[in-house]
């Protein structure tokens, strides 16, 4: 390496070392009800795998809490072994409570972005969103096609009808916004997300329905197998058995929160034995929980990428000096009338990327942001807001008039919280066959081990497919060329796609109605499936879906911040439209 050459390398670490340090500093503010309610047993916190009360549902020793988020502030994972009481059946360990506290020497440190407060007990917005992963509970084995018209399907019309008479403002005044039409859920709105386009179309994004060609041009992008280079990965998932929900009974109920481990070798309760198993493209609720319950969480990112690479999507603009990916535009002398007039030449460029924003690099780059959002959602899960799981919530209010008898201090809050979706209560009441009000789990095992806020699944999300937005050109809308389907600016003679699966499904039917579904759209209606086949499950709040998200995002433009700078030999810029629509513009010129 030439003297000259190290000196560049360090002056671009001190560059990106600036930067970071130049980004404003967050405060990280939880919403209080750790401290709030803490002389009620910790109601309102993540306490699972502690001992829990078998009348109340609430942890038997507050010490134990304090234990825990004691060992959780110090930051050493052995006193998680060392230091606390766990119930006597605990089985499940607690996962990675401390990741949020090492460091990391590419994009945002895990401490250097944030989320804001989580819904507190009593908002109306707490409210609201448990309503919601209730509905979606009660909607697990409903056909995702019939969101898109509420009139097929009564169940929906009626969850709506109860969602819709909830005292509640989606559209951002009392906090985060919903998709809606006038304040108001549709089917083609009702649990959505919140970014353009994710109201457009089928609910399903098309990248977890397509497939790309194969090598041996052997298949089709409407096979829906995956091209893994020579390999080939189906998008058909295992069925779970319909209508099978978990933790309904009080005992199952609080066994699951002491810690106990239903789910560990007990495939058989979900997909049924062996030899009956069957697949299919998803096509319910209960379909996309079983993808997020065992996906390897950028999965569905990386299988994005992988197809439009096969489809040769464009890219943005930004790369094309660097990836070759665009044509070449010059001017040159006209031979006829020299030294007068110029003509306009279009060469194709005769070097590609490959290594440098090429099909490695992107690869590569979409996987590896997944790391980074685990560890700063980690921090926000243990260490800011420690936030109890919807199961737990629905908990307490199944014994809400004990606990408030027992803890003056909560008031009436469990009760009021119920009174505010009383209908969507009744319905659960009366669809559990033990008469609970306990969310029914699409996990034997129900949560993760770790608090609700934020989502890990949204915020390797909102890093994943920022990458992608940032890469190619998301003003491409998927089109049928001839044989092929593929994304791409619009040519004459193209028309509208959009895949859902068929009767059988095991196939993919087109039913667009001539609008055009664009790239940007469905990406984030991409995020919005993964994120919210979470609350699906009943292991996570809209909450948890909407602010890590966001955080993703942030993660990912501070590492592509970062990677622009390494580019000094020709302009770099980029344009990533946010999932709350804006436009960020990174690069060096």
């Amino acid at each position: 390496m030439t003297d000259y050459r190290r000196q560049k390398v360090k002056e671009l670490r001190e560059a990106a070392s600036q930067m970071a340090f130049d980004r404003p500093t967050p405060q990280h503010q939880s919403n209080g009800d750790e401290e709030r309610y803490g002389g009620a047993r910790y109601a309102m916190s993540f306490t699972k795998g502690l001992e829990h009360n078998s009348s109340t549902g609430l942890i038997n020793d507050p010490n134990d809490f304090i234990a825990f988020r004691s060992a959780i502030d110090n930051g050493f994972v052995d006193a998680f072994t060392t230091s606390i009481r766990s119930a006597q059946n605990k089985q499940r360990k607690w996962e990675a409570p401390t990741a949020g506290l090492v460091y990391d020497l590419q994009g945002p440190d895990s401490q250097a972005v944030t989320m804001p407060p989580a819904p507190a007990l009593g908002s109306n917005e707490l409210a609201y969103e448990m309503a919601e992963v209730y509905e979606l509970a009660l909607l697990r084995d409903v056909p995702l096609s019939d969101f898109n018209d509420v009139a097929v399907n009564p169940k929906i019309a009626a969850s709506l009808n109860r969602l819709n008479a909830i005292d509640y403002d989606m559209t951002g005044s009392e906090g985060r916004v919903r998709k809606n039409d006038n304040g108001n859920l549709t089917g083609q709105t009702v649990f959505r997300g919140s970014s353009p386009g994710v109201e457009v179309g089928p609910y399903l994004s098309q990248f977890m329905l397509l497939g790309n060609k194969s090598v041996a041009g052997d298949r089709t992008v409407t096979d829906g197998i995956i091209q893994y280079g020579a390999l080939g990965v189906d998008q058909r998932i295992p069925v779970a058995k319909a209508a099978t929900d978990f933790m309904t009974t009080w005992n199952d109920w609080v066994d699951v929160q002491n810690g106990a481990d239903p789910q560990s070798g007990n495939a058989a309760a979900i997909f049924g034995t062996p030899g009956s198993v069957t697949r299919r493209f998803i096509s319910t609720p209960r379909d996309l929980a079983t993808y997020v319950h065992f996906d390897a969480l950028y999965e569905a990112y990386l299988n994005g990428c992988l197809i439009l690479l096969g489809m040769g999507a464009p890219t943005d603009p930004g790369f094309h000096k660097l990836s070759g990916s665009g044509p070449l535009y010059f001017n040159s002398l006209n031979p006829d009338n020299p030294g007068l007039t110029n003509v306009f030449e279009i060469h194709e460029r005769e070097a590609g990327g490959f290594a440098l924003w090429g099909g490695p690099h992107i690869l590569t780059l979409v996987t590896e942001v997944a790391t980074r959002a685990l560890k700063a959602v980690r921090y926000q899960k243990f260490n800011n807001h420690c936030r109890l799981r919807p199961e737990a919530l629905a908990g307490r209010i199944e014994k809400s008039a004990q606990i408030e008898a027992d803890f003056p201090l909560i008031g009436n809050a469990f009760s009021q919280l119920e009174n505010e979706i009383q209908a969507t209560v009744n319905e659960i009441q009366s669809n559990n066959t033990s008469g609970t009000k306990l969310l029914p789990m699409a996990f034997q095992e129900g949560s993760p081990m770790h608090p609700s806020y934020g989502a890990g699944h949204a915020t390797v999300a909102g890093a994943c497919v920022t990458i992608l937005k940032a890469y190619f050109d998301t003003s491409a809308v998927l089109v049928r060329r001839g044989n092929d389907i593929l994304f791409s600016h619009y040519q004459n003679g193209d028309s509208p796609v959009a895949l859902v699966p068929d009767n059988t499904m095991n196939a993919l039917a087109d039913v667009n109605n001539g609008t055009y579904l664009t790239l940007e759209g469905e990406l984030n209606k991409l995020a919005a499936n993964i994120s919210i086949a979470r609350n699906m499950a009943g292991v996570h709040f809209f909450s948890d879906y909407y602010d890590s998200l966001r955080m993703g995002e942030e993660i990912a433009i501070g590492i592509l911040e970062e990677q622009a700078l390494c580019y000094t030999t020709d302009p770099f810029v980029l344009s990533v439209t946010t999932f709350d629509g804006d436009v960020r513009r990174i690069g060096r010129r």
